[in-house]
């Protein structure tokens, strides 16, 4: 009898942490496994919808935790796969920043509570954190282009800053980082171990998260890097149009762009309503809240598993984040149906990929200058450059996102080059619109080096309709 009721008792225990542990999942107060909703280690990285893995209906929580993109166990990625006889010539890296503090806050709300210092004993973790921090105090001295050598070189304030780089955002560029040592120098010798400046290109815009998740990045690709060997340019625009920044035609695309979001917008009776029932209870009109752009705020909350702010007239909780983030959902949806934003992203992306063509073609002629290149950017950046592609199934640029372009030689046809296009560890190059086709035609992995270049200088253009043939008389096309 004794040994009965002691088994009910474990039994009852057990039954009871189960549902303890369940029950604080659901209402997300504890981290969920990558295997909430379906959301397996493999299929986490999944870029385009694939049937089989995919939620059967739109899931703002699985596209949540997708855009937060938590440090977990090391990715398997297919950055730097070729046939044994390619040789790896360039790379060509646009990353968007590390998770960061957000850029706007609910009005009359406590700010979340985000430690921006970095503390090796502190989740999530990684092995070159410690020494990370300590090579970037030794970087003081660093020679950048101004105003980048205002900036710090890591975040290191006990309440972020808004906008601020976190210890999520630098430790998923370290991972990036060492994953790209592993595969582009470790294996495939990009870099011989005595490399130079002039072997780098190095571009950020001049937000301290940029500069710093590039600086995460590169040092797990070149940990305890010379800091002589570091120049960071600056990049004015988040385009990263250089001197071609001016485009009055790119600009009223992203006017009508603007309209058709707004008008989505005034379509969506849900989403007012949960407007309105957030603003109750900030106590401030729904326009207010409306402008504050709270899903940025409620996005931190989300990825750092900090509660939903409260006041006196009650919580903002779950179901409002699922209306708002569900939104966003749709408006990308039909974003791709309209569009408008594609004829955006052909003139915005341009001129980042015409350098990134210039750059590959100096490559193949046997110059050893800019072998590795690396953009520190925004999701305002590589969205147009994924969307330009043809890329329009990517979903929109997660924290720490990555799109890799690869230029390979044919050790058998020295004369033949190719490109692969990456995303996020994925093979995309099939799925862009200047080589969809190729694969058909071609046992080759890759596409030809010569079909990018002619879709940068020739097809882009086409693509926007007129007669324009030029990137200038693109932008200033009359009758538009």
């Amino acid at each position: 009898m004794l040994f009965r009721n002691r088994f009910l008792l474990l039994l009852a225990l057990a039954a009871l942490l189960a549902f303890v542990s369940l029950s604080l999942q659901f209402f997300h107060l504890i981290p969920v496994s990558a295997a909430k909703n379906g959301v397996s280690s493999k299929s986490r990285k999944r870029i385009l919808p694939d049937p089989a893995t995919e939620p059967p209906v739109t899931d703002p929580i699985y596209e949540a935790l997708l855009y937060c993109n938590i440090p977990s166990v090391a990715e398997h990625s297919m950055e730097g796969h070729a046939p044994h006889h390619f040789k790896l010539v360039s790379v060509h890296v646009f990353i968007r920043h590390g998770d960061r503090y957000p850029l706007y806050v609910i009005p009359k709300t406590k700010r979340p509570e985000i430690d921006c210092t970095l503390v090796a004993n502190r989740k999530p973790y990684h092995p070159k954190l410690e020494a990370f921090v300590s090579h970037m105090s030794k970087g003081s001295g660093a020679s950048f282009e101004s105003p980048l050598n205002s900036l710090p070189l890591y975040p290191n304030h006990p309440l972020c800053e808004m906008g601020e780089l976190t210890q999520t955002g630098v430790v998923q560029h370290l991972q990036n980082g060492q994953l790209l040592r592993d595969i582009y120098l470790k294996k495939h010798k990009l870099l011989p171990t005595d490399w130079s400046a002039d072997q780098l290109y190095l571009e950020t815009t001049g937000k301290s998260r940029t500069l710093q998740s590039g600086l995460a990045l590169l040092y797990g690709f070149l940990p305890d890097f010379d800091w002589k060997k570091i120049y960071f340019r600056h990049q004015p625009s988040a385009l990263f149009c250089s001197g071609s920044c001016y485009c009055p035609v790119r600009n009223q695309y992203l006017e009508k762009e603007q309209r058709r979001q707004y008008l989505l917008r005034l379509k969506n009776s849900q989403l007012e309503k949960t407007y309105g029932e957030m603003a109750k209870i900030v106590d401030i009109p729904t326009k207010q809240l409306r402008a504050a752009n709270p899903i940025d705020s409620m996005l931190c909350h989300f990825c750092h598993n900090v509660s939903f702010p409260c006041t006196r007239n009650g919580c903002v909780d779950m179901e409002h984040f699922k209306v708002i983030k569900t939104h966003q959902i749709e408006d990308e949806k039909e974003r791709r149906e309209k569009k408008l934003y594609l004829g955006y992203s052909l003139l915005g992306a341009h001129p980042i990929l015409n350098q990134t063509i210039s750059r590959m073609q100096r490559a193949t002629e046997g110059r050893k200058e800019e072998l590795f290149a690396l953009y520190s950017a925004h999701d305002v950046t590589l969205s147009p450059v994924l969307s330009a592609l043809g890329l329009s199934e990517a979903r929109f640029p997660r924290f720490a996102a990555r799109l890799i372009f690869e230029l390979w030689q044919d050790r058998e046809k020295p004369s033949e080059h190719s490109v692969r296009i990456l995303y996020n560890g994925v093979d995309v190059t099939f799925h862009t619109s200047f080589c969809q086709d190729h694969h058909k035609r071609s046992p080759k992995p890759m596409c030809p080096l010569e079909n990018l270049v002619h879709f940068v200088k020739r097809d882009m253009f086409v693509a926007l309709g007129g007669s324009s043939t030029n990137y200038y008389d693109a932008c200033h096309r009359e009758g538009f």
